[in-house]
C-alpha cells in the first residue's frame, strides 16, 4: 500500500543523521571542530524536542590522513586501515568534546557487514543502540574500516546509514552532503541540470540520474545515497539528502522547512526479520527462475518450488541466504533456502513429489518457504 505524499519531517521522532567525510573534515583538512560543534548544538535542540538521534559519521580515514601527513588517499588496504585506526581517535574525541557542553554523552559503535549479516549479532547491535538511546546517549556509528575486508565491508556510510535506519526502525534518514541535493543530471557538468525537491524512494529513474563517486575523500556519491533511500524505505523511513553547509539545516528540516531532496517511502513496511534478509549485501548463491516461478513469487504470494528453477550458481548450504534471479538477470527476491547448492542442482526443474526419490529424503516440499522469502521488486 502506498503512503500519501510527505511534505516534511516534523512528525519524525527517531532520526538517523549521516554526515560525510568532506563535511566532517572540512574537505580533508582534519576534523572540522566548528562544524561538529554546530551539529551537536542542533542535535541537542532536537533532543529537547523529544526526538531520538543516531549519528552515522564518516571521516575516520580522512582525519587519519591529516594526522599522518598524507595528502592523497592511499589505495593499499593496510594503509587505509592504519589511517582509519589513527583517525577514529580524533573523530571520537571531536564528538565527545562537542556534546559535552550540553551534558550529552556519546558512544562509539564500529560495525562491519558481518555484524549485521549474522542474525544474533544483528539483534545484539539493535539492543545496544536502543539501550544507549534509553540512557540518553548519542550513538556515533561508523564502519570498522580498521578490520573490515572486501568480504565483510559495507562499502560506504550511506549504505550504513540505511542499514541502521532499518535496524532501529527509524522514521527518517537525513544524509548531509556537500551538495544541495539530487539533480536529474550532474550539475558540475550540466549547468541546466534540474533540481529534484521530492520523489519516491526506489524510483528506478533516480538511479539513472544519480552520478558516480563523490569527493576524493570518500567512496560515496549520489548513487549510493539514492540506493540508501531505497533501502531505508523498506522499513517505511523517508530520506532527505541535503547540504550540511546550510545554517541549522537539521533544525529547519524538523521544523518543516523544505530543504534538499525528500525521497519518500511508498512501499509496504517489511517485518524486522525480512528487513534483515533484505539488508544482506552479500549472498551465498543465486538461483535462476523461470517465468512461472517469478509469477508465483511476485504476484501469487507462493513459496518457491524446485520445479521453477532453471540454474544454480554458487556454493551454499541449507539455511543460507540466496538470490532469486529472473530470466533477465534481475534479482527479484531472496530467501533462506532449504537445500544445499548440490541438492538444488539435482532437483531443479523437478516437481516436489520427486524429491524423495532423487535425494532419498524430503527436507521440505518447498525450496524456499514463503515465510523465509522477501520480495525486492
Amino acid at each position: 500500500m502506498s503512503t500519501p505524499p510527505v511534505q516534511n519531517l516534523t512528525d519524525s521522532n527517531r532520526l538517523i543523521i549521516k554526515v560525510g567525510s568532506t563535511l566532517v573534515t572540512n574537505n580533508g583538512q582534519g576534523v572540522d571542530q566548528k562544524a561538529v560543534a554546530h551539529w551537536a548544538a542542533q542535535i541537542a535542540r532536537l533532543r529537547d524536542m523529544g526526538k531520538s538521534i543516531v549519528l552515522v559519521s564518516s571521516g575516520a580515514i580522512a582525519e587519519g590522513m591529516t594526522r599522518l601527513g598524507w595528502s592523497k588517499r592511499p589505495t593499499e588496504k593496510h594503509e587505509l586501515q592504519a589511517a582509519a585506526a589513527v583517525g577514529q581517535m580524533g573523530l571520537a574525541q571531536a564528538y565527545e568534546n562537542a556534546f559535552a557542553p550540553f551534558n550529552i554523552q556519546t558512544a562509539q559503535i564500529l560495525l562491519t557487514h558481518d555484524d549485521l549479516s549474522d542474525r544474533l549479532r544483528y539483534l545484539n547491535a539493535r539492543s545496544t543502540i536502543f539501550t544507549l538511546l534509553h540512557l540518553g546517549v548519542i550513538p556515533i556509528v561508523n564502519e570498522n574500516d580498521t578490520v573490515s575486508t572486501e568480504e565483510i565491508k559495507l562499502g560506504d556510510n550511506d549504505t550504513l546509514g540505511a542499514l541502521i535506519t532499518n535496524l532501529v526502525e527509524a522514521d527518517a534518514l537525513i544524509i548531509l552532503t556537500d551538495q544541495r541535493g539530487l539533480y536529474d543530471s550532474d550539475p558540475r557538468k550540466n549547468p541546466d541540470a534540474k533540481f529534484i525537491s521530492q520523489a519516491s524512494a526506489g524510483d528506478s529513474a533516480l538511479e539513472q540520474m544519480a552520478g558516480g563517486a563523490g569527493s576524493h575523500l570518500g567512496k560515496g556519491g549520489m548513487l549510493t545515497k539514492v540506493l540508501a533511500a531505497k533501502r531505508a524505505a523498506r522499513s517505511g523511513a523517508h530520506t532527505v539528502i541535503a547540504s550540511g553547509h546550510k545554517e541549522n539545516v537539521l533544525l529547519r528540516l524538523c521544523e518543516g522547512e523544505s530543504i534538499g531532496t525528500l525521497l519518500t517511502a511508498s512501499q509496504s513496511v517489511l517485518s524486522a526479520r525480512k528487513q534483515w534478509m533484505a539488508d544482506h549485501l552479500r549472498l551465498r548463491g543465486r538461483i535462476i527462475l523461470d517465468d512461472g516461478a517469478i509469477q508465483a513469487l511476485l504476484h501469487d504470494g507462493k513459496s518457491l518450488l524446485s520445479v521453477g528453477v532453471k540454474a544454480v550458481e554458487g556454493s551454499f548450504e541449507p539455511g543460507d541466504l540466496v538470490a532469486c534471479i529472473d530470466g533477465e538477470g534481475r534479482e527479484r527476491a531472496r530467501g533462506l533456502i532449504n537445500y544445499s547448492a548440490r541438492d538444488t542442482r539435482s532437483i531443479m526443474g523437478k516437481p516436489s513429489h520427486l524429491i524423495p526419490s532423487i535425494l532419498d529424503t524430503l527436507t521440505s516440499s518447498e525450496l524456499i518457504h514463503r515465510d523465509n522469502l522477501v520480495i525486492l521488486t
